[in-house]
């Protein structure tokens, strides 16, 4: 390492720190959905360290502000069990609990089960599409129907396999009354243009309070494809809102305007992974970066995030990103960047009672280190962040809560497993 680039990382580690511990964890929540933060414990504003040590991959970037970027890290002191319910799961991709206690499980390869809460796999359910699984795409995320007591009506979402190529695609079917099949299939959403390639197919689904359905999108990860992030012809990129129908909601930002997909809610997005409504009910997604670019964004009608052209990290080959700044007039700020990166995908914020100290607290899968990241979080600014279940030593892909306030994770391994989290009796 050369000597200027040794000082440049000594800086900004130490700038870094700093201003991440002028935003000390352990004040008292806000009143607007913060987490439990005094139940965390750290060293002290003085001492307080962040949990990332290592060379950033753009050491010569600047946060934005306090805390954006390496905040304290914290304790919660939380003991808990991890029961192992299903292993040797092909790639499985999302979780979503089911009213009873049962859980659905995706598996990348185009097979959906449920999973006893006694931990018996079931035959994979009859009645979806062919997915494309190549690369990244399969068969990702599914979630239930807001009225799933009612009419038993779930969604997905997949890699289409198309003429030409292949792109995000979101069905919603019901199951039957044996569980064992999906009837009444129907596609409702399908992200356009088609593209031939195996990257970036975001996927994440979310219901919000609003009762319409959220969906992150990437934008194929290919050069060619980037700048379609920031087009708004294009759902590259982008997260749309529909309704549950796949009907175009008439509050969307860029209904009317010429040229527009309609479907659009936000954009300049990479590729989001996780996506998950607060307390308040405002969404927030989680997106990969390049190296040193990991974000976490609190989405807002019609907002631009940025990518390709504001971008924190640098490309995987170590040249900058062709373009980028960290800044543009116009443009959100994330409000909290990894550098090195986590990987995310999945994300909850806690609501339940087993967990009192996490409650409010937002859950992150994290691949590329093998963790649960949490963080907590005061006045939309994160102010602490604490990694789980790193003695596991698996790609957390999925974390959702259960009716019962466990949370279950699923791994993104060739054999993947389905987890438990309860408290420790």
């Amino acid at each position: 390492m050369g000597t200027d680039r040794a000082a440049l990382i000594s800086i900004f580690l130490l700038a870094a720190a700093g201003m991440a511990c002028s935003q000390r964890a352990g004040g008292q929540a806000s009143d607007k959905g913060g987490s439990q933060a005094a139940a965390d414990t750290t060293d002290g504003a003085a001492t307080c360290k962040p949990l990332e040590t290592r060379e950033p991959n753009a050491p010569n970037q600047r946060p934005a502000f306090p805390g954006q970027t390496r905040t304290c890290g914290v304790k919660s002191n939380v003991a808990f069990d991890v029961a192992v319910l299903a292993k040797n799961l092909e790639h499985p991709w999302a979780v979503e609990p089911l009213p009873g206690g049962d859980l659905l499980v995706t598996e990348r390869p185009g097979r959906l089960r449920i999973v006893t809460a006694a931990g018996e796999v079931g035959q994979p359910i009859a009645g979806l599409p062919r997915v494309d699984a190549g690369g990244q795409g399969g068969l990702l995320d599914v979630a239930l129907s807001p009225t799933f007591g009612s009419d038993r009506t779930i969604y997905w979402s997949y890699s289409e396999p198309r003429k030409g190529g292949n792109a995000t695609t979101v069905a919603r079917g019901v199951l039957s009354a044996d569980r064992r099949s999906l009837g009444q299939v129907k596609v409702i959403f399908r992200a356009l243009p088609t593209y031939d390639g195996t990257h970036h197919f975001g996927s994440r689904l979310a219901f919000g309070p609003d009762g319409m359905l959220y969906i992150t999108l990437g934008e194929r990860s290919d050069a060619s494809m980037r700048p379609q992030a920031q087009q708004l012809d294009s759902h590259m990129g982008k997260i749309v809102r529909i309704s549950p129908d796949g009907s175009v909601p008439k509050d969307n930002p860029f209904v009317g305007l010429a040229n527009a997909r309609p479907e659009i809610w936000s954009l300049g997005h990479r590729n989001v992974q996780a996506a998950a409504f607060d307390l308040e009910g405002r969404l927030w997604g989680v997106e990969h970066g390049t190296n040193g670019g990991d974000e976490l964004n609190l989405i807002q009608k019609g907002k631009n995030y940025g990518w390709p052209i504001v971008a924190y990290g640098e490309e995987y080959s170590g040249s900058p990103i062709r373009g980028a700044v960290t800044a543009r007039a116009g443009h959100e700020q994330p409000v909290y960047y990894w550098d090195p990166v986590i990987a995310p995908s999945g994300a909850q914020f806690y609501t339940g009672d087993a967990f009192p100290a996490w409650k409010g607290s937002l859950l992150i899968g994290g691949m590329k280190d093998h963790k649960l990241v949490r963080l907590t979080l005061d006045n939309d600014r994160v102010t602490g962040e604490e990694h789980l279940l790193e003695d596991r030593g698996q790609r957390v892909r999925d974390v959702r809560q259960g009716p019962d306030g466990a949370l279950y994770v699923v791994t993104d391994e060739n054999k993947g497993e389905l987890w438990r989290i309860a408290p420790r009796r």
